[in-house]
């Protein structure tokens, strides 16, 4: 019998070499998850007006304030208090979305679309608990914050 050893590792070297090339080509197509599981700079709720903010939901009668300091504010509707875990989806000038999860409270995904620095739209959908929550909104700065 022949002895195969060189041949085998000349085979494992390649194999390695091969999978290095596919790694960097996914990452390159945008394929990869590094790319995205580290939140970008969401450059566009940065630009946002800061100040008090209402939310008009379309989906259901309801209209809430807001005081907006860094625009995101605006990505956890319905999972308000201390930011969940993002993982950016599309960070464009005039669009973002983020898809987020709350450890033991539920997640959700939200996309933004400013219209203006002052009045944007917000389109998104979110679990609390057992509950599935569609969200269609307006939002628009209104004035100061107080307090």
């Amino acid at each position: 019998m022949a002895d195969l050893s060189p041949f085998k590792a000349r085979a494992a070297g390649l194999l390695r070499r091969i999978g290095t090339f596919a790694a960097l080509c996914a990452a390159a197509w945008g394929i990869g998850i590094p790319a995205t599981a580290q939140a970008p700079s969401l450059a566009m709720l940065d630009g946002l007006d800061r100040g008090l903010w209402e939310v008009r939901y379309r989906t259901v009668d309801e209209t809430k304030k807001i005081c907006v300091r860094t625009g995101h504010e605006l990505i956890q509707l319905r999972h308000p208090g201390p930011r969940c875990a993002w993982t950016t989806v599309s960070d464009g000038p005039a669009a973002v979305t983020v898809h987020y999860t709350c450890r033991g409270k539920g997640y959700g995904q939200t996309t933004i679309r400013k219209e203006t620095s002052a009045l944007v739209q917000i389109a998104g959908n979110a679990t609390v608990g057992r509950e599935v929550y569609n969200v269609a909104a307006e939002a628009r700065r209104v004035g100061r914050c107080t307090g």
